[in-house]
């Protein structure tokens, strides 16, 4: 019996384990069997249309009668049509990210939704607090997909930030299995939340050649860049190399972007196009050896904590 606490209680799981709400990766079947599992999964707004968010949520409501939530990163388009959506569609827990907690919160706490803002350094957790939040993620540099610019890594930030937070805190970054669950545990998190170890699932929405990217990872094989536009953290192929070339010349912002181009991250994780795309995911990747359904996932990790506490 796994025991209950101020997150599970918050969220009304099983586990406080929450699925990262990633681009490209967590749409309504994932998020409805980590949900199922025992956790809670988020569908991940950031890659999705207005109209598409729409559709997920509304599929995930008939694939689990478990707690769910939308993650929404507050500097993306949309965001607006999004909230109305959100609260149209009577989702109860909302996942915000890069932006000002304050823009959004009151709002939504208003319509009964819970309120959780990412964050990855001790200021923006207390800002988030100050918001009005009801728990906080805070997120180290090892993790995939759009970073902090602090480069603090979880086990250095999550002491930090539980020294000073009142409200709920759950640990992001470099977390895939129970053991490291219970470190960041230890370290005064309240949860954890895992987005890599969920990339590569049988349910996730990515495509099958970069979940199969993400297993033949190795530690040294991810990278963090691109932070003069959005920190991300990549898996190094050819887009990655030639990216790095271009930095020798100096480039402007205006230059990367350029570079970029529109549509990259779509390209390589839903497309799957492990050349020119863009692969972002955790360095914990180095340890994550198999494309497995969530409800093992989720087992196994359950599993691994328990043993791994009963032996200390």
């Amino acid at each position: 019996m796994f025991e209950s606490n101020r997150i599970t209680q918050l969220f009304q799981i099983q586990f406080p384990i929450i699925q990262g709400g990633m681009i490209w990766a967590s749409g309504s079947k994932l998020a409805a069997s980590v949900s199922n599992a025992g956790g809670l999964g988020l569908i991940g707004a950031g890659s999705m249309y207005p109209d598409v968010l729409r559709e997920h949520i509304q599929k995930a409501k008939k694939l689990t009668d478990k707690p769910f939530g939308v993650n929404v990163p507050l500097l993306y388009p949309n965001v607006d049509e999004i909230m109305q959506i959100i609260v149209a569609e009577g989702v109860k827990i909302v996942f915000t990210s890069a932006g000002n907690p304050k823009t959004w919160t009151s709002f939504l706490k208003e319509k009964g939704i819970t309120v959780v803002h990412v964050v990855s350094s001790v200021k923006f957790a207390l800002k988030a607090q100050e918001a009005g939040v009801d728990a906080v993620v805070a997120e180290g540099f090892e993790a995939g997909g759009h970073n902090g610019r602090e480069e603090t890594t979880t086990f250095t930030l999550i002491p930090m930030v539980k020294e000073q937070l009142q409200v709920p805190l759950i640990a992001a970054g470099g977390i895939a299995t129970g053991k490291g669950m219970l470190a960041a545990m230890v370290l005064g998190a309240d949860g954890v939340q895992m987005g890599s170890r969920f990339v590569a699932s049988v349910e996730a929405s990515s495509h099958e050649a970069f979940k199969h990217a993400v297993i033949k990872v190795q530690d040294g094989d991810t990278y963090l860049t691109l932070k003069e536009l959005a920190p991300v953290r990549l898996i190094k192929n050819e887009f990655f190399n030639r990216l790095q070339t271009y930095y020798q010349t100096c480039p402007t912002k205006e230059g990367l972007q350029e570079f970029l181009g529109r549509g990259r991250a779509k390209k390589g994780m839903f497309e799957g196009d492990l050349v020119e795309g863009e692969l972002e995911i955790g360095q914990i990747a180095g340890l994550i050896h198999d494309i497995k359904p969530v409800k093992e996932i989720v087992n196994e990790i359950v599993d691994d904590y328990i043993k791994t506490k009963q032996s200390i």
